[in-house]
């Protein structure tokens, strides 16, 4: 089958004349300019955003755990014996390459950010029982392994599979439309409904990552306050986006295998050495002993967290409105850019490896991380006396850094810390341009140069708007505008992967299936030749009887 490397427009000046391009460009220079000229652009997103959580948040509950569901009955049924790609056909990136990659993209910044901030944000104000306590330490850790854990990454596989599947299976472009071709039909996917929903996904792409881009811009400013003194001001978060941004785009320049893969591995290293420091010279006992107890609340209670919603609980409501939904919401906006990303370096792999290693392996490493720099702050917070709930309260981007301050060498794993966030924010940013140029470039999976440099520089605008619009409340609503348009697409999408796996495993093309049919004939030719052999000797015993009698 030929492969699907050459498809899509390969110059800027066949990209640019592209209507998903111009559409969704023009809409994205239209918020940039509404969102620096329109005054009080920060209050009417503060009402977008308590508009959307309380009216639709139930459809994030409900399609997030959805998508859980899906995530899982690939794993465990035949179907996940299908290649995403041809059936001989071998991974192109190695595991390890594999797994730094998509960390990268999928959480980076936002572990960074979130990793101290969330728990002891939930051990002061929990969703259930009194704050402060030590059963709230137990609750803190239980809803953040909940929000990094199972449910964002099987958002990310269904989208990184649909794609994955229709575009090296089918061989059909790398386009968000691609995934719904049993519906629109193969001419179609460049149509009004195609394009609408490649626009759909490059807007919702560009209000995701400017939500991570932004935490990881406010997270390097509480740094340089913290190291240096600089005010973590709106000037210092304009300096921090241009600079970053032009890395990312000097990043791009250079591809996936260099750039991106590079700068993966070496900031996955450089954050797993930070997590051994911290848990070597932190409370280990303590580390290992929370992660261990919420590991098991996290499991018991999945069902329960996944759809906690209280129609009569108006607290409990509003918690889940200001976290859990946000988050899913969020999730969701970026999976048309980490899917699209993760589908674009897991050919060769089956969909049950593939789906394994997507919603397992970063749980795993997700929880650990939370355990290490969330446990080790409250325990601080709780038994040693140290204040980093104040530092939080004050301004969430502190967090970390006030933890890391309680340590020997702060001064060095705060520089560390630091430079992992920029790192963090320069893949995420160069792996969005890769994404949104292929959507534009209608599937090309190495759009021109000049096009993802034209989208590197929009999605440092796309931050920098929201940042001086409201920060992270502003930061919260952009993800709301992006992932309930999308989440919509991706229960379509579900319908279609599931169609067209199925309609394989009718036609005997999985391969499973197909080695069954294969042994069932030979069986049927063995049991022929049998037959045939005993025929034979049974008619040459009966000529040799009628001589005999003759």
């Amino acid at each position: 089958m030929e492969n699907n490397y050459g498809k899509g427009l390969k110059t800027s000046g066949d990209v640019i004349k592209n209507p998903v391009f111009i559409i969704a460009f023009i809409l994205a220079a239209a918020f940039v300019i509404v969102g620096i000229s329109v005054p009080n652009f920060g209050g009417y997103m503060d009402a977008a955003f308590a508009w959307m959580t309380s009216t639709l948040g139930w459809g994030f509950i409900l399609g997030a755990t959805f998508f859980v569901i899906v995530t899982v009955y690939l794993i465990f049924s035949p179907l996940g014996e299908i290649k995403l790609g041809e059936d001989g056909e071998k991974p192109e990136y190695s595991t390890l390459s594999w797994f730094s990659m998509l960390f990268s993209a999928g959480m980076g910044i936002g572990l960074l950010f979130w990793g101290v901030s969330e728990p002891i944000n939930h051990y002061n104000s929990p969703p259930t029982g009194e704050g402060g306590t030590s059963e709230a330490i137990h609750t803190a850790l239980q809803y953040s392994f909940f929000h990094w854990g199972f449910h964002p990454w099987a958002v990310y596989a269904v989208v990184a599979c649909a794609l994955a599947y229709f575009s090296y299976r089918k061989n059909l472009p790398m386009l968000l439309s691609s995934t719904l071709e049993p519906m629109l039909g193969r001419d179609n996917l460049n149509g009004f409904w195609g394009s609408l929903v490649n626009i759909i996904g490059v807007l919702a792409t560009l209000l995701g990552i400017s939500t991570s881009l932004g935490l990881g811009v406010m997270q390097i400013g509480g740094g340089l306050e913290t190291l240096f003194g600089l005010p973590n001001n709106n000037a210092t978060w304009v300096g921090i986006v241009i600079v970053v941004t032009i890395l990312a785009i000097l990043s791009t320049t250079t591809g996936i295998d260099k750039g991106i893969k590079w700068l993966s591995q070496i900031n996955l290293s450089v954050a797993g050495l930070l997590m051994l420091i911290i848990f070597i010279i932190g409370p280990t006992l303590f580390i290992l002993n929370a992660f261990t107890h919420s590991s098991g609340t996290y499991f018991q209670n999945l069902i329960f967290m996944s759809l906690g919603m209280d129609a009569t609980d108006g607290a409990r409501n509003s918690w889940y409105e200001s976290w859990t939904i946000f988050y899913w919401a969020w999730w969701i906006a970026w999976s048309p850019f980490v899917g699209s990303f993760i589908a674009r370096v897991s050919r060769g792999r089956t969909i049950r490896s593939f789906a394994i290693g997507v919603l397992l392996v970063p749980t795993g490493l997700s929880m650990f991380w939370l355990s290490v720099f969330g446990g080790a702050a409250l325990y601080n917070q709780h038994f040693a006396g140290m204040n980093i709930l104040d530092a939080v309260m004050q301004d969430e981007a502190q967090g970390f850094f006030a933890l890391l301050s309680n340590f020997p060498l702060s001064g060095l794993l705060i520089s560390v810390a630091m430079v992992s966030v920029a790192v963090f924010f320069v893949t995420s940013s160069d792996s969005g341009t890769y994404v949104i140029g292929m959507l534009t470039s209608k599937g090309n999976p190495n759009p021109p140069i000049g096009i993802r440099i034209a989208w590197g520089t929009i999605e440092g605008l796309f931050a920098i708007v929201l940042l001086l619009a409201g920060g992270l409340s502003s930061l919260q609503t952009a993800s709301f505008l992006g992932g309930f348009p999308f989440m919509l697409i991706m229960l379509l999408m579900v319908y279609c992967l599931i169609k067209a796996l199925r309609n394989e495993l009718r036609e005997g093309s999985l391969p499973v299936e197909r080695q069954r049919i294969f042994a069932a004939l030979e069986d049927l030719q063995r049991e022929k030749k049998i037959d045939e052999d005993v025929f034979t000797e049974e008619a040459s015993n009966g000529s040799t009887n009628d001589s005999n009698k003759s």
